[in-house]
């Protein structure tokens, strides 16, 4: 049911649906939770989706413009895809896709972050009003729903343990802490709670990288960068969602009878509003005019623009090149001391669009460049 409501405290943005049955994943209480009727409802959904619903109709009103969107297609497939995984596993190798696993759920653990950030004068950075827009509910629940949906809140689970449930189950619980710990050492990922440090290291990078003319607030440029950012890896991640849901769904190959699979739909169902809040707030800061610290004003299409060409050649190229570089490592790691490994590893890029050269690059075909 829509709203015509516009203003919302931060209360009424995590305010929950209740739920009949809570939802367990491994044995751990998750967030969100069944009702009567036995269908999965996401958590703090209560408001925040009639919420979105209504700030975009408003925007679509004053300003005619179609909101944000990029398509899935922008994307390639999963590495591997549903095929090779499959083929992996029926031959006893599991540890690219456990490692994989880990690694989505570490990242989804990173969202945290979101509640520190520093926020700019949203109102001083905009011509028009934004009173009763997403932008102006960014720090008043919207931001701190996203964390907590990502990384979790007081005794409830979010998508980075759930992700941690969903592979214990398939797998049989199949590392230890200090085979994690090496795992996400390999995968140059941070593996200790992150915190202002990491907040100075985002700064630091973005200041290098500044785009935008220097009189606009950097806190500004920071944050809607960050959103950029968050909105291309959660679209990318429905890749990500359709081949874990296919490979763990395969009761011939992974165990606990479908549940992995059904924790992952769970987590995309809760990804959905995450994709509807950014597209609308970036779609309201499109529409309107930029104003720099000393009053000079900037088309807000042009000043998005700027930011989401950057964001977007760092999410398809580098992030996929460093995706492509991990994945093949495990892979050759748990193939290595086989005697059919390198067999193996033929028959499997066979099924797919990546391609190694004797010189160990990666070619994905099907944009044919080179990703590695």
């Amino acid at each position: 049911m829509g709203t015509s409501q516009v203003l919302f405290t931060e209360e009424e943005l995590l305010a929950g649906h209740p739920v009949a049955e809570p939802l367990l994943a491994g044995g751990v209480r998750c967030h969100g939770g069944f009702d009567g009727e036995g269908r999965y409802v996401s958590p703090r959904t209560l408001n925040r989706g009639p919420a979105i619903e209504a700030w975009e109709a408003q925007r679509r009103a004053q300003f005619g413009t179609p909101i944000l969107d990029i398509p899935l297609e922008t994307w390639p497939e999963a590495f591997p895809n549903v095929a090779q995984t499959k083929l992996l596993l029926r031959h006893g190798v599991t540890g690219p896709t456990i490692a994989s696993l880990t690694r989505i759920g570490t990242v989804e653990g990173f969202g945290g972050i979101l509640r520190l950030l520093p926020l700019p004068d949203f109102q001083a950075s905009f011509a028009q009003e934004i009173t009763g827009t997403a932008v102006d509910h960014i720090g008043r629940g919207l931001f701190e729903a996203h964390a907590r949906d990502e990384a979790g809140h007081g005794e409830e689970a979010g998508h980075n343990l759930m992700w941690f449930a969903a592979r214990d189950i398939a797998f049989e619980a199949p590392v230890t802490e200090d085979q994690t710990l090496a795992m996400l050492t390999r995968m140059g990922l941070p593996t200790g709670p992150r915190a202002e440090s990491d907040l100075a290291r985002m700064r630091q990078s973005a200041e290098a990288a500044r785009v935008l003319p220097g009189d606009i607030d950097f806190t500004l440029e920071l944050v809607v960068g960050r959103m950029i950012g968050l909105l291309l890896i959660e679209i990318s991640a429905f890749h990500g969602f359709s081949w874990a849901e296919a490979v763990l769904s395969d009761g011939d190959l992974v165990a606990g009878e479908g549940e992995a699979a059904r924790i992952v739909s769970y987590i995309r169902a809760d990804e959905t509003p995450h994709v509807a809040y950014l597209r609308t707030a970036l779609s309201e800061m499109r529409d309107r005019r930029w104003v720099g610290t000393g009053g000079a004003s900037y088309d807000g299409a042009e000043m998005l623009g700027l930011l989401w060409d950057r964001a977007l050649g760092d999410s398809v190229l580098l992030r996929r090149r460093d995706n492509l570089a991990f994945v093949m490592s495990e892979i050759d790691l748990a193939v290595a001391d086989r005697p059919d490994g390198g067999d193996l590893v033929e028959e499997m890029l066979s099924l797919g669009p990546v391609q190694r050269l004797p010189d160990g690059t990666l070619v994905d075909t099907t944009g044919d460049h080179l990703v590695g």
